[in-house]
């Protein structure tokens, strides 16, 4: 249970003013980054908590910044968020995460939530859905700076930190190739979403330096519902027996993984794959599963720390950017020469 120790208990602990202890909450910027890092630490030890709502009274801040994912059930997500909430936390500020289920109907009707003084700012993944997303004006109206990570709309000028998709895409897609495989095909689920289109850019532009004809056949657009992707994936082998998947989303690698099984396909002899995955046991499946590695955990650092410089006035708010994070490759069994 956490002490009921004051601020100034805490700042004579630190043989510090109240004053300076309090600035460190409030993420000034007039106070040296070592002893804001010092004054957490020694509050976390002591379990000290600032009283928010009454300083925020004051100061007219929330110290709280929102978190808007399209899913939780996906290791990237969770990745991203622990990153997103370390680098949040060190500034004395406090995580609300919503889930849009990939609506942007729902995407709306949380901006619209968070109106009301609720949040300082927000960190999205879009939802993907809608080429309309005015909506998020009303951050820009209520001046609650808004930064993207992985996924983005172009219509819509502020920050995103993303990986480094179309570079990935490619070299997956090579090391397809390179490997005996010919007719490989491409899954996304909304191949129009930012990280749908870029990821099958690079896979495109891989088949066309190999000569290899770009078949539409071989590009299916499919749902994060499990039966129903499966069902598409399973048809796409059937109909047009593809020799590798490219699967942009971990969810329709294991997809087909389920399907070759119930086909009693043999990976990677008869059909070889390589996905999009944070997956930490990639290498315990039978057979061990070829990633892209994504960095999602510095990506939600990295996003934060974007967020925390439009706040503090160190970067404009509004500006398009666009920072690319590598991925790792990692090749393994599912995907060599059988």
């Amino acid at each position: 249970m956490a002490n009921n120790i004051t601020i100034v208990e805490l700042a004579a602990a630190l043989g510090l003013s109240k004053s300076t202890v309090s600035r460190a909450f409030r993420d000034s910027e007039d106070i040296n980054p070592k002893t804001r890092e010092k004054i957490l630490q020694k509050a976390s030890e002591l379990g000290f908590s600032p009283n928010l709502y009454a300083s925020n009274l004051r100061g007219n801040k929330s110290h709280t910044i929102a978190i808007i994912i399209p899913e939780f059930g996906n290791k990237f997500f969770s990745q991203a968020i622990k990153g997103i909430e370390w680098v949040a936390r060190n500034n004395g500020y406090h995580v609300l995460i919503y889930v849009t289920d990939h609506s942007a109907e729902k995407e709306a009707e949380i901006i619209r939530t968070l109106m009301n003084g609720r949040v300082d700012g927000v960190i999205m993944s879009g939802s993907g859905e809608g080429n309309n997303h005015e909506y998020l004006t009303l951050l820009q109206n209520h001046k609650v700076p808004l930064v993207f990570f992985d996924r983005y709309y172009e219509d819509v000028d502020t920050a995103c930190i993303t990986g480094n998709d179309f570079e990935s895409s490619y070299q997956a897609t090579n090391h397809l190739i390179t490997n005996g495989a010919r007719r490989i095909a491409y899954l996304a689920v909304n191949k129009d979403v930012s990280i749908g289109k870029i990821r099958m850019e690079g896979y495109k532009k891989a088949l066309k330096e190999a000569n290899i004809p770009i078949n539409d056949q071989f590009i299916l657009d499919t749902s994060n519902v499990v039966d129903v992707n499966y069902a598409d994936i399973k048809k796409l082998i059937e109909d047009h027996r593809p020799d590798a998947i490219f699967a942009s989303v971990e969810r329709l690698a294991m997809s087909t993984i389920r399907v070759a099984k119930e086909l009693q396909l043999d990976i990677p002899r008869d059909l070889k794959l390589i996905c999009f995955s944070c997956l930490d046991i990639a290498d315990m499946l039978q057979p061990s599963l070829s990633v892209v590695k994504q960095p999602a955990y510095e990506m939600g650092i990295a996003a934060t720390k974007k967020l925390f410089d439009i706040l503090c006035g160190r970067k404009p708010e509004g500006v398009r950017e666009i920072v690319f994070l590598n991925s790792e490759l990692i090749f393994q069994k599912s995907s060599s020469k059988s």
